[in-house]
C-alpha cells in the first residue's frame, strides 16, 4: 500500500454564491411595504495551507476532487444568506503548486503559508440592495456567481539543509539513523529506501535537518530507477553530501566512479551547481573498506572536496562529520540574502483602462471580454425583463455600447460576452441611451408615489443625477 506520495493532480471547486432574493415587505394595511429581499451568501474558497505535521500528499492521491460549500440564497425580511465555509487543505512544507501546463502558481514554504486555489463566487444582491431613489421597487435580484474551478498539480520538494546522495545501499539511511532520531527502513539490498527520509541533527548550537535521496543510479535524471521521482527533493537543500560505499561487492564499481556518475546525474538534472559539496567514505569498519578509503582520499581532496571517513554501523567518525556539516550549513544560511520586510505594492489602474475589451472575430462576431461584463452576465436572470434591462444599464454605463460602435458594430450584428466556451450571444440593437435613461425609471412602482413638497422633489432630482454618474458596481459590498 502506498504510504508516501509527493506528486498529485488535484481538482478543486470553490463554492458558488447564493442568489439574491426578490421580495416585497407585506404587512397588514401596508400592501406595498417596499423591497426587502436579502443578499445571497458568498461561496467558500479552496485554500492550500502549509501544515508542518503533514509530510505527504497521500490524502489527495486517494481523494483528488475537493469542493467548498456554496453560499445560501437570500430571503425576504432583509435576511441575507449564510456564507459558504472555506475549505482548508493542509499540505507539507515545500509544496509547489503548478497548473496543467507546468507553470508555477505558488511555492509554499513555511508554516501557515497559504494559497487560494479556487475563489468562491460572490453572492447576488437582493432587491432591497438594488433599490434606490430611481428604482424604488425592483422586481428582480442578482444571481450568485459560480465558484472558481481549477485543475492543479502539487509537487513536494523536501525542505532540508543537507541532502545525502549516492548509490543504493551506500549507507545513506544508516547515516541518518545514527546522526538523528529518524528510523528509516534499512536492509542490505538495493532500493530499500523508497521514500525520502528526514532527520533533525543538533551539533553544538546549530540545529539542522538532513535528508537522503533514494534511487540514484546511472540514468536517474532521464527517469531510470527511482531517481527522477526524488531528485526534486534535492533542490531545496543547501549542502550536498556524497555518501560513497568503500565496501561494495560489485567489481565494476569504486568510490571515484560512483562520485563521477552521481555528479553527472545532478548536472543533467540542473540547477545544483552552486551547492557546496562534501564526500563521506562510508563502511570503513570493513578492512577492505578502510584500505580503499585511504587510497581514494588524496584524489578526492585534490578535487577540492572535504572528505570524512565514517562507519554508520560502528559509529566511527560521526561526531566530526556532524560538526563539519553544522559548519557548512551555518555558512550557507549566512550567505542567503536576508528577507526584506513585506512591502505593499500599489499598482494604480491606467487612465485609459476601460476594464474590458471589444474585438471583432473572423466570422464577424464581436466579443466582449472583461471581469465586470462577464460577471454581470452570470448574475443576470434572463427570464426577467427588468433584470435584462438592468444589465443593459450597467453595460452602457461601463462604456461597452460606445466601444462597440467605435469598433464598427451595426444593428443586428452578433455580440458575445465571455469566453468562447461559455458566452452569452445576442443580436445587438444600438440605442442612443440604454436602459433606464431610455425607458424611464425601470423597476419603479408608481403606486408608491406620493405628493412631494418642492424641497423633496429637488433632493430626489439631485439623487437621480448623482446616481446617473455613479458606477453601478460601486455599491456591491462583496
Amino acid at each position: 500500500m502506498t504510504t508516501f506520495v509527493d506528486r498529485v493532480e488535484l481538482h478543486v471547486a470553490a463554492g458558488s454564491g447564493g442568489h439574491g432574493c426578490a421580495s416585497v415587505h407585506r404587512e397588514k394595511f401596508k400592501p406595498l411595504g417596499g423591497p426587502d429581499g436579502g443578499n445571497g451568501g458568498r461561496g467558500g474558497d479552496v485554500m492550500l495551507v502549509v501544515d508542518q505535521s503533514v509530510t505527504t500528499l497521500l490524502d489527495y492521491h486517494h481523494s483528488p476532487h475537493r469542493k467548498a460549500t456554496s453560499g445560501k440564497p437570500g430571503e425576504g425580511g432583509n435576511r441575507s444568506g449564510k456564507d459558504g465555509q472555506d475549505l482548508i487543505l493542509p499540505v507539507p512544507d515545500g509544496t509547489v503548486v503548478l497548473d496543467k501546463a507546468g507553470n508555477v502558481l505558488a511555492d509554499l514554504v513555511g508554516q501557515g503559508t497559504s494559497y487560494v486555489a479556487a475563489e468562491g463566487g460572490r453572492g447576488g444582491l437582493g432587491n432591497a440592495a438594488l433599490s434606490s431613489a430611481r428604482r424604488k421597487a425592483p422586481g428582480f435580484a442578482l444571481l450568485g456567481v459560480p465558484g472558481g474551478l481549477q485543475d492543479i498539480v502539487l509537487e513536494l520538494k523536501t525542505v532540508a539543509d543537507v541532502a545525502l546522495v549516492g548509490y543504493p545501499s551506500a549507507g545513506k539511511s544508516s547515516l541518518i539513523s545514527v546522526l538523528s532520531a529518524a528510523k528509516p527502513k534499512i536492509a542490505d539490498y538495493p532500493f530499500t529506501t523508497l521514500v525520502p527520509n528526514l532527520g533533525v541533527v543538533t551539533a553544538g548550537e546549530t540545529v539542522y535537518t538532513i535528508a537522503d535521496v533514494p534511487g540514484l543510479i546511472p540514468g536517474a535524471s532521464q527517469g531510470k530507477g527511482l531517481g527522477l521521482e526524488f531528485l526534486r527533493h534535492v533542490e531545496r537543500c543547501s549542502v550536498l553530501v556524497h555518501v560513497l560505499d568503500t565496501a561494495t561487492l560489485e567489481s565494476e564499481r569504486d568510490p571515484i566512479s560512483d562520485l563521477d556518475i552521481i555528479e553527472e546525474e545532478l548536472k543533467q538534472y540542473g540547477g545544483l551547481d552552486n551547492r557546496p559539496r562534501m564526500v563521506v567514505l562510508n563502511k570503513i569498519d570493513v578492512p577492505d573498506g578502510k584500505d580503499l578509503a585511504e587510497m581514494v582520499r588524496p584524489d578526492l581532496e585534490r578535487r577540492g572536496y572535504r572528505v570524512f571517513e565514517v562507519s554508520a554501523v560502528a559509529h566511527m567518525g560521526l561526531r566530526e562529520l556532524s560538526f563539519a556539516l553544522a559548519e557548512m550549513v551555518a555558512a550557507a544560511r549566512a550567505a542567503k540574502p536576508k528577507e526584506e520586510a513585506t512591502r505593499i505594492v500599489i499598482r494604480p489602474k491606467a487612465v485609459d483602462d476601460a476594464g474590458f475589451t471589444v474585438a471583432q472575430e473572423e466570422d464577424g462576431l464581436f466579443r466582449v471580454r472583461g471581469e465586470k461584463p462577464e460577471r454581470w452576465v452570470r448574475q443576470t436572470d434572463f427570464n426577467n425583463d427588468e433584470a435584462v434591462g438592468y444589465l443593459a444599464d450597467r453595460l452602457n454605463r461601463l462604456g461597452v455600447e460606445a466601444q462597440l460602435m467605435k469598433a464598427g458594430a451595426r444593428s443586428g450584428d452578433g455580440v458575445a460576452i465571455g469566453p468562447e466556451e461559455n458566452a452569452v450571444v445576442f443580436d445587438w440593437e444600438p440605442t442612443v441611451m440604454a436602459g433606464a435613461e431610455m425607458l424611464g425609471r425601470r423597476g419603479e412602482d408608481h403606486r408608491l408615489d406620493e405628493p412631494r413638497p418642492a424641497a423633496q422633489r429637488r433632493r430626489d432630482k439631485q439623487a437621480e443625477r448623482d446616481e446617473s454618474e455613479k458606477e453601478y458596481d460601486d455599491f456591491e459590498p462583496f
